[in-house]
């Protein structure tokens, strides 16, 4: 759901405006503060609209009347964030916020309404999770105390070996190749 990862986009970089702005100078942050204010305008825009298109489909209220309700609610909250942003404050206030919309977003997504998609033992069921834990295992690799993003070492890369295999390779292709040729014998 790109509403979902849009908002879990969002309160990251929230994080970083907030960890950046004693190092900023006033207006600097304002306009992060801004930017990031007309960005959960842009979600909650997008919110309503899938509301609407939820509300357009037959029997909308009988299937997924949760689901309208748990996006409603969430878009209200966005308009709180985007508010919130505005003023300018990136803290834990605006945090705050858009946790509770990334739940209610979930809530949202793993909802059982009486139809859709899944599959397994229960066709049509939806999830079975609750959301309690939820949005803090969706929270992204994230940046360190400067608000750099994490650096990630590649250890060996496929395709530069050239012609010949590396040496881990051919080790373990000896390996399994004695031990194919022992369990043969016996």
């Amino acid at each position: 759901m790109k509403l979902l990862e849009g908002e879990i986009d969002l309160r990251n970089e929230t994080r970083v405006a907030e960890q950046n702005r004693p190092g900023q100078k006033t207006e600097a942050y304002r306009e992060s503060a801004i930017s990031l204010a007309d960005k959960q305008g842009s979600l909650r825009d997008t919110a309503e609209e899938v509301t609407q298109a939820i509300r357009e489909l037959p029997k909308s209220e009988e299937y997924f009347s949760k689901e309208i309700q748990l996006m409603a609610t969430a878009s209200i909250l966005m308009t709180e964030a985007e508010e919130t942003l505005a003023e300018p404050e990136t803290g834990n206030k605006a945090i705050a916020v858009e946790t509770e919309i990334i739940e209610l977003l979930l809530q949202a997504k793993r909802s059982k309404s009486n139809g859709g998609g899944g599959g397994g033992s229960n066709p049509g069921g939806g999830g079975t999770g609750d959301t309690e834990v939820p949005a803090i295992a969706l929270i992204g690799s994230g940046v360190d105390v400067d608000g750099r993003p994490e650096e990630t070492k590649v250890q060996q890369a496929t395709g530069v070996a050239g012609p010949q295999f590396p040496e881990e390779f051919k080790r373990g292709l000896d390996s399994y190749f004695q031990k194919f040729e022992q369990n043969r014998e016996n």
